[in-house]
């Protein structure tokens, strides 16, 4: 059995002690709430390919290009800030059931879009639908997740996002000939109903948010179903309590007048240090360059020489190396541990980058160029990429998670948005090596804060993460003294 529940009310959800068979259900259940990172993903991957069509069909210059990218990271912002409300308000299952409606309507827009304007609204309202799905995933996973297989299932995530890109990279390579870029965007209906179906006849609500309001007959029998009776009363039981003391404290602090709800709770002493650590690594996961490949790989390739056609298919390449080094970091995750991936990854990703810079200034050969990308895409996606959407949904206290992973995916996002819009302007005003080794920087920067703040949150709970990034962030020192004098 896998033991899971923690000492603190609604970690990983009151789960515990639950069999294999219970494991392979919440695992399927994992898979399903994550095809809301697939939607993420695809969107993400198609516009690379369709974007050399585009351009063509409505004579977008270089500005308009990169807005019809970035702009989806406007609604992208929009709909993570809006998540974790919507999240609480309606609950886990009902906010990704509404994900999947939104993007459903997005992709219409899109797919009908007559001029530029069309285009860019119908890139909105797909913003807003990955947006609260990359808030909400992490959240959910985390609060349904046993803590031994906790990493695994949270990176599940990251895996559908990647998997997201390489199906739109293989869309985009079947229409390519035919230049029906329309027809890529079209695909992506297919699992925004797969996403409401999930949502409708499979997917559990979170047994956390269900007790938090009061089901608890509800929270019971979803237990049960991966558990057994028994069980279900005694863990439903023991989160009652739990969550009861963790309001009972709060209520305490509140009289105190020294309690925070809701957002503002973020700023408190004890949430800081994870603040801080869930917005730097949003902003590199971004500001080191990876989505500048992802969106642009088609238009990078060409560059060295390549036809269009040529540059989608190595761009199919480089999405299965992302997919294949995603895979390699779920089996890692929970053995060798978070901290150490994100460190190994940054690295690999400073050093590559940097070469990938140096291959356009020299003119390097168009392989060695490919080389220095698919390291790179393999650096990310074995550490960083995933572990960034384990890390949100561990290292904020039970009553700021939601809240939390809200505001660290909309930084993601608004990063997302400036790399992405920027990256084609400045490469023409710099050089596009030169654009390279300003990520190279980023990510040699960032090397050294993870080093220095980020505490490994491998089968710990939230009490002791929370003393970790405390005693990182020098404040049980500062305690100690205080108290001291």
């Amino acid at each position: 059995m896998v033991q899971g529940f923690s000492r603190e009310p609604g970690v990983q959800g009151p789960l515990t002690e639950v069999p294999p068979q219970g494991i392979r259900k919440i695992t399927l259940w994992a898979v399903a709430i994550a095809l809301g990172g697939f939607l993420f993903g695809f969107d993400t991957g198609v516009v690379s390919g369709a974007l050399l069509y585009i351009r063509e069909d409505f004579d977008l210059n270089a500005f308009e290009q990169g807005s019809v990218v970035s702009v989806l990271l406007i609604g992208a912002v929009v709909g993570s800030t809006s998540a974790g409300a919507l999240a609480e308000r309606l609950g886990r299952r009902r906010s990704l059931c509404l994900v999947g409606v939104v993007f459903l309507v997005g992709t219409v827009i899109v797919t009908s879009a007559n001029g530029y304007a069309i285009l860019m609204l119908g890139r909105i309202v797909l913003g807003l639908s990955v947006g609260a799905a990359s808030a909400t995933v992490p959240v959910y996973l985390s609060e349904i997740s046993p803590t031994a297989i906790r990493g695994r299932l949270l990176t599940m995530n990251q895996l559908m996002i990647t998997l997201g890109i390489l199906i739109a990279y293989f869309v985009n390579l079947i229409f390519a000939s035919s230049e029906m870029w329309r027809a890529m965007f079209a695909v992506g209906a297919i699992p925004a109903v797969l996403l409401v179906a999930a949502t409708l006849w499979l997917l559990p609500e979170s047994p956390q948010w269900l007790i938090a309001r009061g089901r608890v007959e509800q929270a019971r029998r979803g237990i049960a179903s991966v558990t057994n009776e028994v069980t279900a009363d005694q863990l439903v039981k023991r989160a009652q309590q739990r969550i009861e003391e963790d309001r009972t404290q709060q209520a305490a602090r509140k009289a105190a007048g020294s309690a925070a709800e809701g957002p503002k709770r973020l700023l408190a002493p004890d949430v800081r240090p994870a603040l801080i650590v869930g917005l730097t690594l949003a902003a590199v996961q971004q500001f080191g360059g990876i989505n500048t490949i992802i969106y642009y790989a088609p238009t990078i390739i060409q560059q060295t020489g390549l036809s269009a056609s040529n540059s989608i298919f190595y761009s199919v390449c480089i999405g299965a190396i992302n997919l294949v080094m995603t895979l390699v970091a779920i089996r890692l995750v929970d053995r060798a541990g978070r901290r150490p991936m994100v460190l190994v990854s940054l690295a690999l990703m400073a050093v590559s980058v940097f070469m990938l810079g140096l291959a356009f200034v020299v003119g390097m050969s168009s392989v060695l160029t490919l080389l220095f990308m698919v390291i790179y895409i393999a650096a990310f996606a074995g550490g960083l990429g995933p572990v960034f959407w384990t890390l949100i949904g561990e290292i904020f206290p039970p009553s700021a998670r939601a809240d939390g992973s809200s505001v660290s995916t909309a930084v993601n996002w608004v990063s997302n948005f400036i790399v992405s819009l920027a990256f084609l302007p400045l490469a023409g005003a710099i050089g596009q090596g030169e654009t390279f080794w300003i990520f190279a920087l980023i990510c040699a920067l960032a090397f050294f804060f993870v080093s220095r703040y980020l505490p490994e949150t491998r089968g710990r709970d939230p009490e002791q993460i929370e003393a970790a990034l405390q005693q990182r962030f020098g404040r049980t020192r500062r305690r100690q003294a205080a108290r001291t004098h």
